[in-house]
């Protein structure tokens, strides 16, 4: 039974602030340095046209270099606020909190981070909630440490009770525990009344076992908006439209469908030999705004149309991330949001 004090908001409710961690030359980020700062400074820019921007930097000469970078771009410096702490990757979707309202509070659940299965080194990682929470940087909270693996790529919610996810991921974390126990963990714990979960969706070049948050996410007014492939010869093709089949027949809490809006499919971005995991999928909400990875692509200004019409309320900024995918993820991945009244 779930706690009633309890509950997981949607990415689209007000926020008091965007969590994400500065890239330096200590990260795997090292080899493309300057175009990765570039995309970095794009997105802070445009997340304090809206609202504020926590910015976790290594150390003094990282936060120096980070000042000045966005600084000289132009950047609305009183909604930026650097926090010191130590970090092994900038991932924070996976490694940041995850924050349910806890009655007039919030409850940061700091679930274990395993550098997406063991690939990764990812010891600093896994304490970075600890050490932000130590540093005073939430209000009005607790943090609630649980000894299960689990990254906030891998969850989707409706802020209604509903949870979206993958059975490739949860599977492949926890290899020993049904669909079942997994839903009832899952459900107990993000305080939620069920847990859809797709079979099927995923992008080469993607080393989180298919995150939901590549693939299919929730919007406003019972919709989901998901990674479509309308190329038969591409060789994502059969597994996405078996994905979009999936999508199609869920149903809301109240027995209805969901209002879909399929992404366009960018074409393959090939580097060094190895195709890179784009995904339009991967945007991030904010308040009166949702950034949307853009990828140099024809597809870019058509994926930013359809968000448009699943978030109709707010304006539509493209944020260019070709350079992210090198490193297997996009815009969301590198960002956590944090309710308004948490920080």
């Amino acid at each position: 039974m779930t706690d009633s004090r309890l509950r997981f908001p949607a990415e689209w409710e007000p926020q008091s602030a965007i969590l994400v961690a500065w890239p330096h030359a200590g990260t795997d980020w090292a080899q493309r340095l300057g175009e990765v700062e570039e995309t970095y400074i794009a997105l802070v820019a445009a997340i304090t046209r809206f609202q504020r921007a926590l910015v976790c930097v290594a150390d003094d000469d990282v936060e120096a270099y980070a000042r000045a970078r966005l600084a000289s771009a132009r950047v609305d410096m009183d909604r930026v606020r650097f926090l010191p702490v130590e970090y092994d990757d900038t991932w924070l979707r996976d490694s940041g909190p995850i924050t349910l309202r806890d009655g007039d509070g919030f409850r940061l659940l700091d679930f274990r981070f395993s550098g997406w299965g063991g690939k990764f080194e990812a010891s600093r990682d896994d304490r970075l909630v600890e050490h932000l929470d130590n540093a005073n940087t939430f209000l009005n909270s607790s943090r609630q440490t649980i000894d299960f693996a689990l990254e906030g790529g891998a969850i989707e919610t409706d802020g209604a009770g509903t949870l979206l996810t993958t059975w490739q991921c949860l599977h492949e974390r926890h290899r020993d525990t049904s669909r079942e126990d997994l839903s009832a963990k899952l459900a107990g714990w993000l305080a939620q009344d069920r847990v859809l979960w797709l079979d099927h969706g995923y992008l080469e070049g993607d080393d989180t076992d298919a995150h939901i948050d590549t693939l299919a996410r929730f919007a406003p007014g019972d919709a989901i908006v998901f990674q479509a492939c309308d190329d038969p010869a591409d060789s994502h093709h059969a597994e996405l439209q078996a994905m979009a089949d999936e999508i199609a027949a869920l149903r809301t809490q109240a027995g209805q469908p969901y209002r879909l809006f399929p992404l366009p499919w960018p074409q393959p971005v090939i580097d060094e030999g190895r195709r890179l995991a784009a995904s339009y999928a991967n945007f991030l909400v904010i308040n009166g705004a949702v950034l949307i990875p853009a990828y140099g692509d024809a597809a870019d200004a058509a994926a930013a149309g359809v968000l448009a019409q699943a978030f109709p309320d707010r304006e539509i900024v493209q944020v260019p991330c070709r350079p992210l995918i090198w490193q297997n993820g996009s815009l969301h991945c590198l960002t956590m949001q944090l309710p308004q009244g948490l920080a």
